[in-house]
């Protein structure tokens, strides 16, 4: 079994080098040299000769298995990118709802890859194994734009398919058995609609099914910021909880009986849950765990970890730039290398009672995974959660008990609904107490560390470092790692506050990226402005980003919010913000603004906001300065009927006038008298008719911060940005250098 570990090690190695190092035109030449290395590992000894080849051939076969499936797949795929085609496309899920309407992961006839189909509303009444006839333009799924992106290729889609003609919908396969795990799980969603409501209902279809878009936006964060989201991520967690339920109901000492019902119930349910790797690699472990009494075997975790990396790159090497995979496997080599070298390191010899087991485990197997996935999470979401040890030693046991009997509920309901509704009642109150308990961790000071303090990179380095040291240095004993620990403990809470402290000037500023949008921080002492939050790019969260941001300042309050005007790049992203940072303050131009607005005002009434309309020049004290807020000036169009801020300290000066354009920005200056100013913010991201040259004549700015991301529109605009140059201006633009940061004294 461990020769197959072996090979199928060398397999992943080689395929993670294809995706992240080699260039494509190397992959050939670069198996040929694992081949010839190969051969000369027959020259090693005899202890390292087989291990050698095993690695070495399956690294090899890895880059040549990358080389071919771009040469068949990806490749052919990517050619049609920027064309407009006929296709006759089947569903391989069920449709989203999307802001325009809805998309689907679809497969179209004569191509060998997937595409994600995006359409009007009406594509929500089809189901998995129908089809569709449409006039599609198609865009690459691995660059859209500006940026590289990996979540579609790594879910083995390769084009984006926009609807351009008429759809005509067919009845295609949809009662092939192949479907059936699909339609078990939409059936089960609804029951669980039927069952329970709000809170409980979405975390229990998140938990059950994988589905996590209806958890209310508060629930969604305090599980994040608690750091136990990834109990809703479908994993090896609700695998083995599975599995326990088939052990159950086959009888604890029937290995083989439990064998034969686990594997076909692990399969469907992956297949119900829509096949994450995660998922995927679950339910391949155990099966190979599960099945190995049936073939006489010992189970071996590392041979089944292998397996399962193997057989899901085999299906689609580009899975290795999957995010849920990376995490997915770190947490298991954590748990099956490190997990129990700290229990028995915290536990010693002697035998303890129930609750020091459970605690000892508990924290031993949440430092496991956390070992390896906290750089991977530092690395994509830019954050940690120390209170983690506390959320999953409180949360995760209730989590098993609301799974079984959660899906018992369900799966009982479906015979007679009333008798499922009793079932749920425990389920419903431990999601509440889970809620709760997350919901307080949350608010806790330090509860998450935050990867825009740029100090905490190196402090997560030092750690590694100390506890290397630690490990390596002799006597082996718990001493040396305590005093690791205590000064991991010490060194965060030094590094946490020289992060703060660069805030600490006259009047400071961050101007964050949050994509194609504009979220601008303001502090001076102890006070703090938001200057909008949004962002146009549905990939970016603006209130999260932002958020980051002012808890890395040690901002937990801001005094006000204050919104330019009610479009969606510039307001999208309150709702995240006020869910994790409180807010005293939402001012805002009195405007036409819709249902934004009504959006806008039921949130300020939810997290118990005042809530102010600018209708003339309005000044306000802030902290070692002065905030001055601008009324509209316009005629028409939300970009210009809002307001427009200044900020001051002393002799220094920031303006910020949201999309404001030309005409607005001449009405500006003429009715106000503005400072020279020191920065400017670009007015509509860069747009060729903002940032008049009349502006910058009148206010003249040293230094001009553009907001700007990934965009249809132009922005920012060439006749811009040679206006500024003109000018003499210093351009800092977010898409080029992230979070802008400003301090004047």
């Amino acid at each position: 079994m461990r020769r197959l570990a072996l090979f199928c090690g060398g397999f992943a190695a080689g395929i993670f080098l294809a995706q992240y190092l080699l260039p494509g035109g190397w992959l050939l030449s670069g198996g040929l040299v694992c081949l010839a290395l190969g051969f000369g590992a027959l020259l090693l000894p005899e202890c390292w000769r087989k291990r050698a080849i095993l690695c070495l051939v399956g690294a090899a076969l890895a880059l040549g298995w990358n080389w071919l499936y771009v040469r068949q797949v990806s490749e052919p795929m990517e050619a049609l990118a920027d064309t407009q085609q006929a296709l006759t496309m089947t569903l391989t899920e069920y449709p989203a709802e999307t802001r325009f309407g809805a998309k689907v992961t679809v497969r179209a006839e004569g191509l060998p890859g997937k595409l994600t189909y995006y359409g009007d509303p009406s594509l929500l009444q089809l189901s998995p194994g129908q089809c569709l006839t449409d006039e599609v333009y198609l865009q690459s799924a691995s660059r859209i734009r500006d940026d590289d992106v990996t979540v579609f290729n790594s879910k083995g889609v390769f084009l984006l398919a926009y609807s351009r003609g008429t759809v005509a919908f067919h009845a295609g396969t949809m009662d092939a058995p192949r479907w059936w795990p699909a339609r078990l799980g939409r059936a089960m969603q609804v029951r669980i609609r039927d069952l329970f409501s709000g809170d409980d209902a979405g975390f229990l279809l998140a938990l059950l099914t994988g589905r996590k878009g209806e958890l209310s936006t508060q629930a969604d964060v305090d599980l994040s910021e608690a750091g136990v989201y990834h109990i809703l991520a479908v994993s090896g967690m609700h695998c083995a909880y599975l599995l326990a339920m088939v052990g159950f109901l086959a009888g604890k000492h029937r290995r083989r009986l439990t064998a034969v019902a686990a594997i076909p119930t692990l399969i469907f349910y992956a297949v119900l849950t829509g096949g994450s790797p995660s998922v995927v690699r679950a339910c391949v472990m155990l099966s190979f765990l599960t099945a190995a009494p049936l073939f006489r075997r010992e189970s071996d975790p590392p041979t089944a970890l292998m397996a399962a990396l193997f057989l899901i790159l085999l299906d689609n090497p580009f899975a290795a730039k999957s995010v849920s995979l990376q995490l997915s496997f770190g947490a298991v080599v954590g748990l099956l290398w490190l997990s129990p070298k700290l229990y028995r390191g915290l536990a010693g010899e002697k035998k303890h009672g129930r609750l020091f087991t459970f605690t000892t485990v508990s924290i031993s197997t949440t430092f496991g995974c956390l070992a390896l996935t906290a750089p991977i999470s530092a690395y994509y979401f830019g954050s940690f959660a120390p209170v983690s040890l506390l959320s999953n030693l409180l949360c995760l046991w209730a989590v098993g008990i609301v799974f079984i009997g959660g899906l018992a509920a369900v799966l009982l309901s479906f015979f007679y609904l009333p008798l499922g509704t009793v079932i749920g009642l425990v389920p419903r109150l431990l999601i509440k107490y889970i809620l709760a308990v997350c919901h307080a961790l949350a608010a806790l000071p330090y509860h998450g560390v935050y990867f825009c303090n740029p100090y905490l990179k190196y402090w997560m380095g030092f750690v590694y470092l100390l506890f290397a040291a630690a490990w390596l240095l002799k006597p082996k004993g718990r001493r040396k790692f305590a005093v690791a620990a205590a000064l991991s403990v010490l060194t965060l809470a030094v590094t946490v506050r020289a992060g703060e402290s660069r805030f600490c000037h006259r009047l400071n500023a961050a101007a964050v990226d949050v994509g194609q949008g504009q979220s601008v921080i303001l502090r001076s002492g102890t006070e703090t402005a938001l200057v909008d939050c949004g962002s146009g790019n549905n990939w970016r969260d603006a209130g999260c980003d932002t958020a980051d941001e002012l808890l890395t300042m040690g901002c937990r309050r801001v005094d006000r919010v204050i919104l330019t005007h009610f479009d969606d790049d510039h307001i999208n992203g309150v709702e995240h913000l006020l869910a994790r940072v409180g807010a005293e303050t939402l001012t805002i131009p009195k405007a036409e603004g819709g249902a934004a607005l009504d959006r806008l005002l039921e949130l300020a009434e939810r997290y118990g906001m005042d809530v102010e309309t600018v209708t003339e020049e309005t000044h306000l004290p802030f902290g070692n300065g002065e905030l001055t807020i601008f009324p509209p000036l316009g005629v028409s169009g939300s970009n210009e009927l809002g307001l427009t801020v200044l900020a001051s300290a002393g002799e220094h000066s920031f303006l910020i006038t949201g999309d404001m354009e030309r005409a607005t920005e001449k009405k500006l200056i003429e009715t106000y008298e503005l400072p020279e100013l020191d920065v400017l913010m670009a007015g509509h991201h860069g747009s060729k008719n903002s940032t008049s040259k009349e502006l910058l004549d009148a206010v003249t700015p040293g230094t001009v911060i553009i907001s700007v991301g990934s965009n249809s529109y132009g922005h920012p605009a060439e006749d811009t940005l040679r206006r500024l140059a003109r000018a003499g201006c210093d351009i800092y633009r977010t898409d080029r250098h992230g979070t802008v940061y400003l301090s004047f004294d």
